[in-house]
């Protein structure tokens, strides 16, 4: 099984951007905790952009032939249409990933524009939140 996690904007900045909200873990640490924790049972791939262009070429480059995609679109999830219309041409399912409980935070960050088109949301349960979705796109 191949799940690709696919990083928006600023979360390059994991571990040292506001911790309070974001924890203080980097991603590529995590990153080797959950690839360890799946072993040769799923392979996991990894990669962030703060260009939106970035994040669907990306999503055009493996939404054919990957299992799965955890998106964190950050900020763009609140905005693009475009990264929407990409996971609506792609046949890869697709689960959006908060690591806050966005619903608990400011306004705009209560509407998102790619629910409608992923297989699932999972938000507020800090770094965990990738795991979870894993999970759900193995159980899929």
């Amino acid at each position: 099984m191949k799940i690709a996690i696919i990083n928006g904007p600023n979360l390059n900045l994991l571990g040292v951007r506001e911790p309070s909200i974001y924890g203080n873990e980097g991603f590529e640490n995590y990153l080797k905790t959950i690839q360890a924790k799946y072993g040769d049972e799923i392979e996991i791939s990894y990669f962030q952009s703060n260009h939106e262009g970035a994040i669907i070429d990306e999503l055009h480059r493996i939404g054919f032939e990957y299992d799965g995609i955890v998106l964190n679109a950050g900020a763009y999830t609140h905005t693009s249409i475009a990264i929407a219309d990409a996971i609506s041409a792609i046949t890869t399912p697709v689960v959006e990933v908060h690591i806050s409980n966005v619903h608990k935070r400011e306004e705009f960050r209560h509407h998102s524009m790619i629910s409608r088109v992923c297989l699932g949301v999972i938000a507020g349960f800090g770094l965990d939140s990738y795991r979870l979705a894993i999970e759900a796109l193995k159980n899929k």
